[in-house]
């Protein structure tokens, strides 16, 4: 599984560990929600309040794992999801499976992420997040995506979260700078957390292998660079030196 904070390389390590035909990766799926719908109404079903037998703990683990292994159509024999929820669903995904998960999780240095999205921002302007007001400055967007209902905020938080959960064991962290500056080393380490024979990946000619309609976030969030080679960190400037300062060393994990 795939699951950590967003503009920080998924869709890219996707794409790169789609090169081995022995791995499926997928788009952002929603088979963590499947799962938790399933969870959440077992008990609330009109038929199993009357038959205890069908609703009983035992019952439940057998409708989940069906639903994670055939939630994906691909013959390849290692299938890693992509799924924003799968943080805050570790219990839930290893109730599925009867084993510990193992989890990729991609970050990256906060003021980098909301750079990364203002740039988007700007060029696109398609829609604006947040607040009217607060929506129209850099200092209410950052604001915006940082909440904890909002998309950096709450994968932010989820990791935190499953950290004090006790489930580091569970999560293999991959810096983005680390893996646009040293794919060759950062890949090995990953299937070796996966206990998987190590591949030699083409880092000069990654095929887009994922594939997601961005319109429905209205700008271009999944589309990759064939070459993976180093990014600029240019948040000083986009965000200015006072934004970016404000959230320099939030970065928790790196502590």
């Amino acid at each position: 599984m795939i699951s950590g904070l967003p503009r920080s390389g998924s869709t890219l390590l996707c794409n790169i560990l789609a090169q081995n035909p022995e791995v499926h990766t997928t788009p952002t799926s929603a088979c963590h929600e499947a799962l938790f719908v399933l969870r959440n109404a077992w008990g609330e079903w009109v038929e199993h309040k009357a038959a205890k037998s069908l609703a009983g703990e035992a019952n439940l683990p057998r409708a989940l794992n069906p639903t994670i292994n055939a939630y994906h159509n691909t013959d390849r024999p290692v299938v890693i999801d992509k799924g924003r929820g799968w943080l805050s669903l570790i219990e839930l995904a290893e109730l599925a499976l009867d084993r510990k998960v193992k989890l990729i999780v991609p970050v990256r240095g906060i003021p980098q992420i909301l750079s990364s999205f203002e740039k988007l921002h700007r060029k696109t302007q398609a829609r604006d997040q947040g607040d009217y007001f607060q929506a129209q400055t850099m200092q209410g967007r950052a604001e915006h995506l940082l909440a904890g209902d909002q998309v950096v905020g709450l994968a932010y938080n989820r990791l935190k979260d499953a950290m004090m959960r006790g489930l580091g064991d569970r999560l293999h962290l991959v810096e983005f700078d680390d893996l646009t500056h040293n794919p060759k080393e950062t890949l090995e380490g990953i299937y070796k957390f996966l206990e998987l024979p190590n591949f030699e990946h083409d880092f000069t000619n990654v095929e887009q292998y994922t594939h997601e309609d961005d319109s429905v976030h209205g700008m271009n969030l999944h589309t990759i660079r064939k070459d993976v080679k180093p990014i600029k960190d240019d948040s000083a400037s986009v965000l200015g030196v006072d934004l970016c300062k404000q959230y320099t060393g939030t970065e928790f994990w790196r502590k």
